[in-house]
């Protein structure tokens, strides 16, 4: 196994799977190099209070995008449903739900690079469990290598992903903050009963990639935490920011509901990139003990695939008994090991997998209870488990400019930068 980089390695992704040397590059050198299309089963939406629609928007943020479209539509932000935050910089199509909405009242969004279809109505929001994936066509530029050189590069690394017949299944660098990547951070101190410390962290701890300006308020809040002057300084595209100084200021130091002013689906991202932080910890630390990903150990829990997807809804745990017949279904592609992200109703696996995960635990000094939060209870969670193994099958073109195009599927709620990652090879 390949070492990650420094920055891989703080986010828990501390190993590649593929040996092969990486064919280098940059992505995202213009926004059209990335696109994301949702893949969903057939609806067949036939009637409801929900108005759905696809949008496709080029250099959006999920989140800007819905407080613009909130704002523009005269209605709170709670009405939307989407089934999942998609990349800023690239061209993106998702869909989304809109609660008692007339499609009539579309005509007013007129937003720059957005575009709204109208598919039907429905009974119920969208949401993540609804889709079925995403397909992915990322362009990777800048190689400076021979084409030669780049085939037989892409070669190596596709073969070897055959092979192992798909790639673990890490958190990809989006859960943590691409720019600034201290989500996870601030979930930390919310596990271990500190809001203060997250709310500074959110609000305060620079990091070297943000802009100059950026990087200088956050860094006179963490000096002198006053939050009053905080709301002079900092820039007006901070708006997250700038809601929770607001709250600071009038409630004079709330730090446990600091987060209620965000929207749901983003206060809720701290605890769970902590979660995942440390199920990464787990799949880096089960991959240098020698432990298989896509075959089941005693003790391991698996999951089973229902609609052609794992189903983490089907836990059971292995033993002597069924190791054989579970392995024999997980090499059909019927059934996952999984790895737990962490919550206070989660239990740690049997033999070998179970030690690995109280010895995470145990190093990150938290406690399951810990994921209640108590002080605000809105942002804890139970926990649940995700798959281990990612099963895909990358496909790869060399195109006239000498750019790689990368082709692929994704289940939903794994990260193309994971893949990306393995071809690239940029940090090692």
């Amino acid at each position: 196994m390949i070492l990650a980089s420094e920055f891989d390695c703080f986010i828990g992704m501390n190993y590649y799977a593929t040996d092969s040397t990486g064919c280098g590059g940059v992505l995202r050198q213009r926004v059209e190099d990335f696109f994301v299309e949702e893949v969903w089963e057939d609806c067949g939406y036939r009637g409801g209070r929900y108005l759905v629609v696809e949008v496709e928007k080029e250099n959006w943020d999920t989140h800007h995008l819905v407080r613009d479209l909130s704002r523009r539509l005269g209605i709170s932000q709670r009405r939307f449903g989407w089934a999942g935050t998609k990349d800023k910089r690239a061209i993106t199509r998702q869909r989304m739900s809109i609660i008692s909405l007339d499609e009539k009242t579309l005509d007013k969004i007129n937003l720059p690079r957005v575009k709204v279809e109208v598919l039907g109505k429905t009974n119920r929001s969208i949401s993540l469990g609804d889709l079925k994936g995403n397909n992915f066509q990322v362009r990777i530029r800048g190689m400076n290598l021979s084409k030669e050189e780049v085939t037989r590069r892409l070669e190596a690394i596709t073969s070897e992903v055959q092979n192992l017949g798909g790639l673990p299944n890490y958190f990809g660098v989006q859960r943590f903050g691409d720019v600034r990547p201290v989500t996870h951070l601030v979930g930390k101190a919310l596990a271990k009963g500190n809001p203060k410390k997250a709310v500074l962290t959110y609000l305060a701890l620079p990091y070297p990639r943000e802009p100059k300006v950026t990087r200088t308020a956050r860094a006179a809040l963490w000096d002198n935490q006053d939050f009053v002057k905080a709301l002079k300084e900092y820039p007006l595209h901070l708006r997250y920011e700038r809601a929770m100084l607001n709250h600071l200021v009038m409630t004079d130091g709330d730090y446990a509901h600091a987060f209620d002013v965000l929207s749901n689906n983003l206060k809720r991202l701290f605890v769970h990139a902590y979660q995942s932080y440390i199920f990464n910890k787990i799949l880096s630390r089960r991959m240098e003990d020698g432990l298989p990903l896509n075959n089941a150990v005693e003790g391991d829990v698996v999951c089973f695939v229902t609609g052609g997807l794992p189903d983490v809804g089907k836990l059971q745990t292995v033993d002597r008994s069924n190791l054989e017949a579970v392995n024999r279904l997980a090499g059909r592609g019927r059934a996952y090991v999984t790895l737990p992200l962490f919550g206070y109703e989660s239990h740690f696996a049997e033999g070998l997998p179970g030690e690995i995960e109280r010895r995470v635990i145990e190093e990150e000094k938290v406690t399951l209870e810990g994921f209640k939060v108590p002080a605000n209870p809105k942002l804890g969670s139970s926990g649940f488990r995700r798959p281990a193994f990612l099963m895909v099958e990358p496909q790869w073109a060399i195109e006239d400019d000498d750019s790689s195009l990368l082709r692929f599927f994704l289940p939903a709620g794994s990260y193309a930068t994971v893949v990306l990652r393995e071809y690239m090879k940029t940090g090692s």
